[in-house]
């Protein structure tokens, strides 16, 4: 049992058990199955985008840019579509390209430069979101195809929507990266003790660049779920994703500082938000109160891993 508390989802698991049961109880609309499909679809879209910010948080750095190349991604993917005429799988392709390319760019200044990770990702997010109007000129593209609309929008086996699918196997890919794959070592490694990663052999520059690409490729990969989720290219896809993009893998544990990070927490954590988010729309409270919810999520998360820190740290020592 003591094992299980000490598990990064152990708590986040039971403050998603307790929100449901809570939330359930004073509000029986939130368990309809209309409710539970959108409260999936919130899920599995914002799963991404937490796995793009959560990638970087293990290399001990942060990407404010997250949000403007799932921009600037969900537009081109809309707009190849729309303007070129491009099938959806190609155009889908094409978008995730542009994510890579995006994140490579980040990971190659911040490595070959050693400027920090916040200044860099700071201008490429002015640099992608200029370059999200000036392909919109702030205007959506709305040629979407039904078909991609569909994917978006509808279901199978009653309330599960066919947009976590993409999301399940995104989770189990970063799991297997993280856990057995050595880049996943090799970020987390990076993320602890940068120092001692080179002197054992592993490539900084390669690592940083590797991480970013990841992100900018989950950070696209959002973006053309989003398309499909609201059926038009918008050009404010992403900009709301910064403060959720840290908040949930801080719920689920993730050291700021870098070297540990959890993708089955990270995902508990984006329920939490997405649980409280609901509930607020339910009872008719304010919906810009999310902001102020989301920020004290964040401070109670970073406070909470801290006293875990002294405490097994203290534990520790009287061993």
């Amino acid at each position: 049992m003591q094992r299980y508390v000490r598990a990064d989802w152990f708590g986040p698991l039971l403050i998603t058990l307790a929100a449901i049961a809570l939330i359930g109880a004073f509000n029986p609309a939130f368990l309809s199955p209309l409710n539970i499909q959108g409260l999936l679809l919130t899920i599995a879209l914002n799963m991404l985008v937490a796995y793009a910010q959560m990638i970087i948080i293990g290399i001990g750095q942060m990407n404010l840019s997250v949000g403007a190349i799932g921009g600037l991604a969900a537009i081109s993917f809309a707009g190849m579509m729309q303007v070129w005429g491009l099938p959806a799988p190609l155009a889908a392709a094409a978008a995730l390209g542009i994510g890579l390319l995006a994140g490579i760019f980040n990971g190659c200044f911040i490595a070959w430069t050693g400027i920090s990770a916040f200044v860099i990702t700071l201008a490429s997010l002015s640099i992608f979101k200029g370059l999200n109007l000036a392909v919109t000129k702030a205007q959506p593209f709305y040629g979407v195809p039904d078909s991609v609309k569909d994917f978006g929008n509808t279901t199978f086996l009653g309330p599960l929507p066919w947009l976590i699918i993409p999301a399940a196997i995104v989770f189990v890919l970063m799991w297997y990266l993280l856990s057995r794959l050595p880049l996943g070592r090799f970020i987390l490694a990076v993320g602890g003790n940068a120092h001692a990663a080179e002197l054992s052999g592993i490539s900084i520059p390669g690592t940083v660049i590797a991480a970013h690409a990841i992100s900018g490729a989950l950070a696209a990969l959002a973006g053309i779920g989003w398309v499909a989720r609201l059926g038009l290219g918008q050009p404010t896809i992403g900009d709301d994703w910064l403060i959720l993009s840290f908040a949930a893998p801080v719920i689920g544990g993730a050291v700021l500082a870098g070297g540990h990070v959890s993708p089955s927490a990270t995902v508990l954590g984006v329920a939490i938000v997405a649980i409280i988010t609901q509930a607020l729309v339910l009872f008719h409270i304010d919906p810009f109160l999310v902001q102020v919810v989301l920020g004290g999520l964040i401070l109670w998360a970073v406070g909470m891993n801290r006293w875990r820190e002294l405490r097994f740290a203290g534990s520790a020592k009287r061993i």
